[in-house]
């Protein structure tokens, strides 16, 4: 049984950084995952939401910030995305290879050896802005 210290890091260093099926085994069947203007149900869902972020980033890396910090049942922890754009982003006007990093923020619930809920909070306004679609020049 994974502690969910230890569960927390196989998402975010195995499913986020190109392993997304890992999801399978770190969460319940009836997961859902709230994220900025979609919710996503069971592990399949919840995998293939990352897979369409690799879509535009290659060389994906991600770092522990912060935590976790783990009380009731609940994982809280911040994180840094970093990447290279491989395109497609709409009115995005960065080169692809740009490099991009962004932070973030998740929240776990767990059910038992598993997470049953997760809520993640990103600067995509930032990311946004890095890749020239915000009216700002890519870094």
């Amino acid at each position: 049984m994974d502690t969910l210290d230890t569960l927390y890091r196989r998402w975010l260093f195995k499913v986020w950084q190109g392993g997304p099926d890992v999801a399978e085994e770190i969460l319940t069947p009836g997961f859902v995952g709230h994220w900025p203007g979609i919710e996503v149900h069971g592990p399949r869902e919840a995998a293939e939401q990352v897979r369409r972020s690799h879509e535009y980033f290659t060389d994906v890396r991600t770092s522990l910030d912060a935590g976790p910090v783990i009380a009731d049942g609940m994982v809280a922890a911040g994180w840094t995305f970093h990447g290279s754009y491989r395109g497609g982003v709409p009115g995005a006007t960065a080169e692809p290879g740009t490099r991009v990093a962004f932070r973030g923020h998740d929240i776990f619930r767990a059910e038992g050896d598993r997470f049953a809920e997760y809520w993640v909070v990103s600067d995509v306004m930032g990311m946004m802005t890095q890749l020239g679609a915000l009216g700002g020049t890519p870094s």
